[in-house]
């Protein structure tokens, strides 16, 4: 008895700890976006973002002008103490007391450092990041070398405002779509039902690839490309197959006996759907807007060809790709801009994850 426990207990350990290290592994480079969007450019440049831990870190002590004390790095050179030849003094020449000394620029002009090794944090945290990216504001950046570079901005709060009115209209219509169809496949009898059920079923394996062209064509002929209304009905349209299939494993399954007592009580169809199944649908219905808004927020590919380039309906991924292909070595104002780009999401999922199991449950099994 007691070796069935020991067993029980071993293997819920070893699936709680592998269940923790994958959390880890998902959740540090989130904690390292976030930590570097407060960083300054400098220190992104310099260190890494775990620099914010207590760490070991040189630091200069003494400063020896070389030409003061006569040095000629041409040749064996002492300096506090240590024998070595200018490039040796260049990678740094560590004394027996522990302290490096290390040459700092060229044999013309260089000066010699003694440094030491110390326990520090580096905790310069900034919101000028954010302001750049949000607000577009330009700002002085001093390099080491005491020249003063003016950074422009990067306004992402239209794309973050054209993003929103996207992704909550592309979300919405196809749940409200596919909860009427889902309805009418699990509780209406039609001719047919069977056959169109299926063919919603098949249409989940094709490809929204190979939609975009016609549908751009014929998008182009009604004179609505380029609007928001072209991606509200594109991610509709790709969005409803999955989404009635997910909410009429949900909706079938709901007790027959609760619905035909409404019938009997003279109750229609749209007054059964509105007050009944639609409240007890609201873990299905979560679920889908999950993955509908995740899906919507994070497209680029469908977003770049219904809406082109046009900055006017510029969306967060493609303000997000701009700012990569102009500011490639800025991770200051990546990190921000990533950090923008994922908060509503997160949001979103955290709000609506109480559902999520229940809603992706649905339909599973019956009782």
């Amino acid at each position: 008895m007691s070796s069935a426990k020991r067993r029980k207990r071993l293997g819920s350990l070893f699936v709680n700890g592998a269940l923790l290290i994958i959390i880890l592994i998902w959740t540090i480079p989130t904690l390292g976006i976030f930590i570097s969007s407060f960083r300054v450019r400098n220190d992104i440049t310099t260190s890494g973002w775990w620099s914010i831990l207590p760490h070991r870190e040189w630091q200069a002590t003494e400063t020896i002008d070389p030409r003061a004390e006569g040095l000629d790095p041409t040749e064996v050179m002492v300096i506090a103490g240590v024998t070595g030849t200018f490039e040796e003094f260049r990678n740094g020449v560590t004394s027996p007391d522990g302290k490096r000394i290390t040459w700092i620029g060229n044999r013309r002009i260089g000066m010699v450092e003694v440094q030491e090794q110390v326990w520090t944090v580096s905790w310069n945290f900034t919101l000028d990041n954010y302001r750049q990216v949000l607000g577009g504001q330009s700002f002085e950046f001093t390099r080491p070398d005491g020249t003063v570079e003016v950074v422009p901005g990067d306004n992402m709060t239209r794309a973050f405002l054209n993003s929103l009115a996207v992704t909550i209209p592309s979300t919405v219509i196809p749940i409200l779509i596919a909860a009427f169809a889902a309805y009418a496949f699990a509780w209406m009898s039609f001719p047919g039902r069977k056959w169109m059920f299926i063919l919603v079923v098949a249409m989940l394996v094709v490809p929204l690839q190979i939609a975009l062209v016609p549908l751009l064509r014929d998008y182009r002929a009604l004179q609505i490309n380029g609007t928001f209304l072209a991606i509200w009905l594109a991610h509709t349209g790709f969005g409803l197959a999955l989404a009635t299939y997910l909410l009429f494993n949900y909706i079938s399954t709901l007790p027959r006996e609760t619905l035909e007592s409404a019938f009997i009580d003279g109750a229609s169809h749209f007054t059964v759907f509105t007050r009944l199944v639609l409240p007890l649908s609201v873990p299905a219905l979560a679920s889908f807007a999950i993955f509908q808004f995740l899906w919507v927020w994070n497209d680029y590919l469908v977003a770049l060809i219904f809406l082109g380039g046009n900055p006017e309906f510029e969306l967060v991924t493609q303000r997000m790709a701009a700012i990569v292909g102009s500011r490639g070595s800025e991770w200051h104002l990546l990190t921000a801009g990533a950090f923008v780009s994922m908060v509503l999401p997160l949001a979103v999922f955290f709000g609506l994850q109480r559902y999520f199991v229940r809603g992706m449950m649905a339909g599973s099994v019956k009782g």
